[in-house]
């Protein structure tokens, strides 16, 4: 069992931009995110990440902000590594999903192996060339699942982690017809597991979460709710999971032997004025770990 819970925040935009998602480890914060996790034994708030600037201009990957995804991708590797290292479980919040590159990264140094469990609305693995925006947050899967190699930078493709298809379960994409307008190959029928939120059952979850090797990150891409759940996201889609539902996702992974560490992306504080996602999504986090039991 953990000795306690690390707090790491990770303001990073992969738009090349240092607002939107990247204000919300802050905003977070302002509304108390650290004094409700101190509750919880043994917690330590290790504060945010020091990060470059970005530049909003793709790279010979055909990524926005290349070298500061990189160096992104170095630092959160070694922030969950040194929590690892102390008997501490890391909590990213991020910022958007490519902090998931250095978690991965970070549990893969330790057995050559990593598992994970996506929690997200899109499935994420769009070719850097094909990417409509040119984010790292539209294709962090297929980066970690190495989809893309041949396309991408020596100093990119040396960063990220190795992530076999069958140690991967996804739930709640629901951008499949997004994907075959575009002519980009879905996941479904790769990965160990794809549950889609009108298949998502507690055998099938329970199954795929059984399923995953360990260790592994357990991943929440907030857009995986519905818009009416929490409009305060960047690329918003009809459908989608209640918080209830999402919060009985969360605890069950959590409470699931081999759950390595979690991370919790793309809230965006400058779509919600009044704070009142940034409170519902406070309460989620420390209802979740309340309601684990954790077990390494």
């Amino acid at each position: 069992m953990p000795a306690g819970l690390a707090l790491i925040g990770v303001p990073a935009n992969s738009s090349g931009t240092v607002d939107g998602v990247a204000r919300a480890p802050a905003v977070l914060r302002q509304r108390g995110l650290a004094e409700a996790l101190a509750l919880s034994p043994g917690f330590t708030d290790t504060g945010d990440l020091v990060l470059p600037v970005p530049r909003a201009v793709r790279g010979a990957s055909g990524l926005l902000a290349e070298d500061a995804l990189v160096t992104m991708i170095e630092r959160a590797r070694e922030a969950v590594s040194a929590a690892r290292r102390n008997g501490l479980f890391p909590l990213l919040v991020g910022g958007d999903c490519p902090v998931i590159l250095g978690a991965l990264g970070a549990l893969q140094a330790e057995t050559g192996r990593s598992g994970l469990m996506f929690v997200d609305g899109h499935e994420d693995a769009w070719p850097p060339c094909l990417s409509p925006t040119g984010e790292a947050a539209d294709c962090e899967l297929g980066l970690a699942l190495r989809l893309f190699d041949a396309e991408l930078t020596p100093g990119l493709r040396g960063v990220l982690p190795r992530v076999h298809p069958a140690d991967v379960a996804a739930v709640g994409p629901r951008d499949a017809g997004e994907l075959a307008a575009a002519g980009v190959p879905t996941l479904e029928g790769r990965l160990r597991a794809l549950i889609r939120p009108s298949q998502l059952t507690a055998d099938r979850y329970g199954a795929a979460l059984a399923g995953l090797p360990p260790p592994w990150w357990l991943h929440t891409d907030l857009d995986v709710l519905a818009t009416a759940e929490l409009a305060a996201v960047d690329y918003p889609q009809p459908g989608g999971l209640t918080w209830s539902q999402l919060s009985d996702v969360t605890s069950a992974a959590l409470g699931t032997n081999g759950c390595a560490g979690w991370s919790v992306c793309i809230y965006n504080p400058d779509l919600d004025p009044g704070r009142g996602g940034a409170d519902d999504i406070i309460r989620y986090i420390t209802q979740a770990i309340t309601a684990a039991t954790w077990r390494q």
